[in-house]
Order: C-alpha cells, then structure tokens, then sequence
C-alpha cells in the first residue's frame, strides 16, 4: 500500500514555472514506477510524464508537454517530481501522481495508487 500526497500547485503567468511534489509513504517508493496525469475541467484525465524506479531508468512523456516538463524522483526522500517550465493556460488543470507495477507507462490502467490532485491554474 502506498499514500501519495501532491503538492506545490497554485496559479501562474502563462511564460512562467512550477515544480510539483509527490510525497509518498507506505511501501517502498524505489520499487515503483512513476506518473503524472492531469484533468482540466470538463475534460478526461490525460497522461503527462512517467519515469522508471530511478532517474536514469527511462522516461516517457506526452507531446503536449516534450520539452517544457521534467519529471523526476528522489527516492531516499520518497518524493517524485514534476518541473514544468514554459507553462500555457492550456496546462491549467488537476495534475496527479501515480505508482504503480508495470512500467514506464502512459495508462492508468498501468498505476495502482493515486494521490488526491493539486491544482494547477495558468493565467493568459
């Protein structure tokens, strides 16, 4: 079983940064790969970034984002991260981290806990 808690959301010029936390607890963080999705309003969750059980262990990213968002974990702190940099009022929504078994994957059929979301707000 594994707890996370997104953090680090808030509101934004579009040009500007954020870096999104994922504190996890519970079972051992470094045995499970990493997601990001997000949820704007009125729109399904989408995937965003996922990462392997260490930072050299691959990423995979949605094209929306290639290039402006970096994930990455420290797992002696049992924290994930999102760095998005170049940020549009296209990326306002929910954004939430996942864990799961499987892999570098952008499905969320492929993660097995989730945190309950931070909000992500980029004004024009």
């Amino acid at each position: 079983q594994v707890t996370l808690v997104e953090s680090g959301g808030g509101l934004v010029q579009a040009g500007g940064s954020l870096k999104l936390s994922c504190a996890a607890s519970g079972a051992a963080f470094s045995s499970y790969y990493l997601g990001w999705f997000r949820q704007a309003p009125g729109e399904e969750r989408e995937f965003v970034a996922a990462l392997g059980l260490n930072n050299g262990g691959g990423t995979y990213y949605a094209h929306s984002v290639q290039g402006r968002f970096t994930i990455s974990r420290d797992n002696a702190k049992n924290t994930g991260f999102l760095q998005m940099n170049s940020l549009k009022p296209d990326d306002t929504a929910v954004y939430y981290c996942a864990a799961g078994r499987v892999g570098v994957a952008g499905i969320e059929t492929a993660y097995d806990y989730w945190g309950q979301g931070t909000q992500v707000t980029v004004s024009s």
